[in-house]
């Protein structure tokens, strides 16, 4: 029963956070370039994630062909820039990942 009211505490809690901010920036107007800049924080953040998924390896930066994750990367930022579709991106880049996986015998 503790370990419920703990999960329902932290779901308050959390929820209680996110949404402190959208009632007191829903009473604000915000400048138009800080709107502008803030289309910009998705595909940063995004980035920051993926670039170092792609081309760290065992700890070092690994340009190589025999490395899938690269591979499948590059080919996913085709079908992204071809497509514009994130689904349709994710979709091809983990079928490549998972194809060039096999393919070089990496788990």
């Amino acid at each position: 029963m503790n370990l419920w009211l703990i999960v329902f505490a932290m779901g308050l809690v959390t929820f209680g956070i996110r949404l402190v901010p959208i009632v007191l920036l829903g009473r604000l107007e915000i400048p138009l370039i800080v709107q502008r800049a803030l289309r910009f924080v998705p595909p940063a953040v995004l980035t920051a994630i993926v670039v170092p998924a792609m081309l760290y390896r065992s700890d070092q930066i690994d340009l190589s062909l025999s490395n899938a994750r690269l591979l499948a990367g590059l080919i996913a930022i085709v079908v992204a820039w071809r497509t514009k579709s994130a689904l349709i991106t994710i979709g091809v880049g983990m079928i490549a990942l998972w194809v060039l996986q096999s393919l070089m015998g990496h788990g």
